[in-house]
């Protein structure tokens, strides 16, 4: 096993526990399907449009350390965009501090995201990737607040923030 590779599993020991806690299931998903087309595009092409970082979250389904997104931070109005396709993906309206260190969503935009099951780490979890470009953003709990009761428990590094004063960029493909 590579180094990297090592710290970066042992740097989400901490939030173990906090997985098991989820009975959110692919059959209790309150998002719509994908309303957008889905891009035809090779994963490699996305690595010159975003950083290595979030190139690992995106397309190679990393984990970014907890607690090192300044999004974490981020208390404005405006909207969370892919990082590599800039489709929409959360409102800010929809945020909330978790206390997970990664920035976390009651919703998302209504079918701007794709579920898919992932059972690595030993357990079923729920995974999302923005329907367009298929990067991943993170996975969705049942702990969140109501009336949902859902934590979409997103990378921050597979996000971009657009202020509500700011024009949305043109999306990338």
């Amino acid at each position: 096993m590579k180094r990297r590779a090592l710290f970066k599993a042992l740097s989400l020991l901490p939030a173990i526990p906090l997985l098991g806690q989820s009975r959110f299931t692919l059959a209790s998903a309150k998002v719509s399907a994908p309303t957008v087309v889905a891009l035809n595009v090779p994963h490699a092409q996305w690595k010159a449009l975003v950083s290595s970082e979030a190139y690992e979250v995106l397309f190679e389904e990393a984990t970014e350390r907890a607690g090192s997104s300044a999004l974490n931070q981020e208390k404005r109005d405006g909207t969370y965009i892919c990082a590599a396709c800039y489709l929409p993906l959360f409102d800010s309206q929809h945020k909330f501090e978790s206390g997970t260190g990664w920035p976390s969503f009651t919703q998302p935009i209504d079918g701007h995201v794709g579920l898919k099951e992932d059972n690595r780490l030993f357990m079923a979890r729920t995974e999302y990737h923005c329907a367009r470009c298929g990067g991943h953003q993170g996975h969705v709990f049942d702990d969140g607040p109501r009336p949902r009761g859902e934590r979409w428990c997103n990378n921050g590094v597979a996000l971009r923030f657009i202020p509500q004063n700011e024009s949305l960029p043109a999306l990338r493909s």
